[in-house]
């Protein structure tokens, strides 16, 4: 076993793990762990097989994110996720990130908590089962005001500038960049992506309930899959009961966790949906 630094040649190992465990990430998604930290991603390697894969990405140096911490079921229980995960831990200390931020599963959950990770909000999976088909769009595409306003107004919300991660979705998936407005301001939001199995939606911003349904009918009349993905912030009630109403379903409960100083919290009262676990 090796312990080293992912590199290009390894997402097809990685894509194949997030397949076996049942992940929605794509190819692409790995490549933007890659662009944006190229050396903070780590895979655990068996005579050429890439066995088990952990992943960071920073935002601003105000916090980082770890995910993809995953390993290949023939090798599990020989103690690979938990080298993984120290080995970000590691790398962002010697980066001198102060804070750390995951999205656990309750799986995963007594590993973190382990390593002075402590619980800081509940994420909720929400997914929806329908028939394929696309409806006219009625909003505006978020490429038609300016961007600019929406990454000062994620800042704010999220705590950090990620501007380059929603550039990034932006350019794979246009049709998913939403945005509701009024007098020329933001009023809420959204970023997409195609996944591997579902489209999935997030983030997911919204100043006010209305808002917040307008864009979630734009993204269900955009997708044409049969199955789609929000994670929701289970406290924003705003959220739960508009997925509820278009019929989404609860899948699975994250737990949100954190190492170290919590400075930049954001506003979570405002997130509708996350990006997703691995980004946060």
């Amino acid at each position: 076993m090796r312990l080293r630094v992912m590199t290009e040649r390894d997402v097809p190992g990685g894509l194949r793990l997030n397949t076996l465990s049942g992940w929605n990430q794509t190819a692409a998604d790995w490549h933007r762990f890659l662009c944006n930290s190229p050396r903070g991603c780590f895979v655990m390697e068996n005579h050429g097989k890439v066995a088990g894969t952990a992943t960071t990405i920073c935002y601003e140096n105000r916090f980082a994110w770890i995910g993809m911490v995953l390993v290949d079921p023939e090798y599990r229980n020989q103690g690979i996720g938990t080298q993984l995960l120290k080995k970000t831990i590691e790398y962002l200390d010697d980066a001198r990130v102060a804070t750390m931020k995951l999205d656990a599963t309750p799986l995963g959950k007594p590993l973190y908590t382990n390593l002075g990770f402590v619980d800081e909000c509940e994420i909720e999976r929400w997914i929806l089962k329908r028939s394929a088909g696309t409806r006219p769009a009625l909003c505006a595409p978020l490429g038609e005001i300016p961007m600019e306003q929406i990454f000062r107004f994620d800042e704010e919300l999220f705590g950090a500038d990620r501007s380059f991660l929603l550039r990034s979705l932006f350019a794979e998936a246009p049709e998913f960049a939403i945005a509701v407005c009024e007098g020329g301001l933001p009023l809420g939001y959204a970023f997409g992506r195609c996944g591997l199995f579902a489209d999935h939606l997030g983030p997911w911003m919204a100043r006010s309930r209305a808002a917040a349904e307008k864009v979630l009918q734009e993204f269900l009349s955009r997708s044409s899959r049969e199955t789609l993905i929000v994670d929701c912030m289970k406290s924003n009630s705003m959220g739960v009961e508009l997925l509820s109403a278009y019929g989404f379903a609860p899948s699975r409960l994250l737990t949100r966790m954190v190492r170290g100083s919590n400075v930049y919290r954001g506003r979570p009262a405002s997130f509708c949906a996350i990006l997703g676990p691995e980004f946060g």
